[in-house]
């Protein structure tokens, strides 16, 4: 399976992850899946770490090509058609972070591992 980490799913794996669900635990170690970690997390991690959100964020910032690699995720980087497709997808949720999975999923044919119930509401894949 090809999963895509919501950020705090992210977040968890590396710094608490007895915060994850069973099911997300195994799908993140399992070796038959491949792990992506968007350059939308990224920018959500700097975000809240610049408006004091997340002020324990600056080491995930640091180390974050290292701790992706750590998790074996590939960094997955936001193209104009992730963009074009964040912008014009329908419904209430405006959250730009999560629109940006949503797009990336359904354009890259993956599954989002999070505990958020937004992405109820799109036509995603979900792993929790």
């Amino acid at each position: 399976m090809r999963l895509l980490l919501d950020t705090h799913a992210f977040v968890w794996a590396v710094a608490s992850p007895e915060r994850l669900s069973g099911a997300a635990t195994e799908a993140i170690r399992s070796p038959g899946n491949q792990l992506f970690l968007s350059s939308a997390s990224a920018w959500e991690l700097a975000t809240k770490f610049r408006i004091g959100k997340l002020p324990q964020a600056e080491p995930l910032l640091d180390g974050y090509e290292s701790l992706a690699e750590d998790l074996t995720a590939q960094l997955l980087p936001i193209t104009h058609r992730h963009a074009i497709l964040a912008g014009l997808l329908p419904g209430e949720h405006r959250d730009p972070f999560d629109r940006m999975l949503v797009a990336q999923a359904q354009l890259e044919g993956l599954h989002i591992v999070t505990r958020d119930p937004a992405f109820d509401a799109f036509d995603v894949g979900v792993v929790w």
